[in-house]
């Protein structure tokens, strides 16, 4: 459970620039959301302390590493017990092409998005990795066509 933490308009400035940029300088962050050096580096402190700055990350082109295809992929399980869901959990995580596994409400148990370099490729991800994941009863997959939104910069709602 995330606690409340108030963002004040000086975090909300700060979060924002570095969503865009984590390569700031302290300097050109603080003159950028108009505080002292010294202010704005207690600030990030403060927003990583809390958790709201995870971890600072480069964004890598996917398709230019050698994955230009998403796919998404509905996975039901046999059962929907504690223990088969954790197992599942731990070993989908091991996957380096699954880049998101989500617990989901309605007709399937998970949502993945994986990335791989073509139908081939998700032919082998699909027979080798997800089938073979402990407790997967059934597999329906959905080739992305095309990206129309991809974002990584969350809005920042003032408290």
């Amino acid at each position: 459970m995330i606690d409340f933490f108030h963002i004040s308009k000086f975090d909300g400035l700060i979060l924002q620039h570095l969503q865009r940029d984590a390569k700031l300088t302290m300097g050109d962050l603080a003159q950028r959301v108009h505080l002292a050096e010294s202010t704005c580096y207690r600030r990030v402190k403060r927003l990583e302390q809390a958790g709201l700055i995870r971890s600072y990350v480069a964004l890598v082109d996917q398709g230019l590493a050698g994955y230009p295809d998403d796919v998404f992929v509905h996975i039901t399980l046999e059962s929907q017990q504690r223990d088969t869901l954790s197992l599942f959990e731990q070993e989908v995580a091991k996957i380096p092409e699954v880049m998101e596994c989500h617990l989901m409400s309605g007709d399937s148990d998970y949502l993945l998005r994986v990335i791989v370099s073509d139908a081939r490729d998700y032919e082998r991800l699909h027979g080798q990795k997800l089938t073979a994941l402990p407790g997967v009863a059934r597999v329906h997959s959905s080739f992305a066509l095309r990206t129309v939104v991809r974002k990584t910069e969350i809005e920042v709602r003032d408290a």
